[in-house]
């Protein structure tokens, strides 16, 4: 899937495909970054390569990992992690999305997620649920933007950067069937 990146030239494309065990490295890079700048995650301690090849094996078909490419560079992630291991569960996912600092704001968080859950959707999910930290407006935006609605606020529920923080939780159908 290509599309061009909002605000930039028009020959600049963003190419959006499934993650390979080569994209690690810089998959871990965005995710570390995101932990040591941002309350995106609360995750506290950056990761390894070696944790992060556990967690990538651990996504299967039906919980994909995809990249987004500016050119030759990953500059976006996002997943589709299974959201509880009791088998009721196995059709709802949790998503996750980070993006590179410099290349926030152009749309292609919009671009990755929608592909996301398109591809979720083809495997068979049914409902994705985001969490969603107090304060990440431009990311409560993106998910309202696709669909998802707020179905509560975890209170309180995270410590990061000194600040006790509340969690807004999403969620979105992608299908009726049962």
């Amino acid at each position: 899937m290509e599309a061009s990146m909002n605000g930039h030239n028009a020959s600049t494309t963003i190419h959006i495909r499934k993650a390979h065990l080569k994209d690690l490295p810089i998959i871990t890079q965005i995710y570390n970054e995101a932990i040591r700048t941002t309350t995106a995650t609360f995750d506290t301690t950056p990761k390894t390569l070696e944790e992060q090849t556990r967690w990538f094996q651990d996504h299967g078909t039906k919980n994909p990992i995809m990249v987004a490419e500016c050119g030759t560079i990953v500059v976006a992630w996002g997943s589709l992690s299974q959201w509880s291991d009791r088998c009721a569960y196995a059709d709802t996912a949790e998503v996750s999305l980070y993006v590179l600092e410099q290349y926030r704001g152009k749309g292609i968080g919009t671009q990755l997620l929608n592909a996301l859950l398109k591809e979720g959707q083809r495997q068979g999910l049914h409902a994705v649920l985001a969490r969603i930290t107090e304060g990440n407006t431009a990311s409560l935006r993106l998910h309202e933007s696709l669909g998802f609605a707020q179905v509560g606020v975890m209170r309180e529920v995270g410590v990061k950067f000194g600040r006790r923080l509340d969690v807004n939780l999403m969620e979105k159908i992608l299908s009726n069937d049962v």
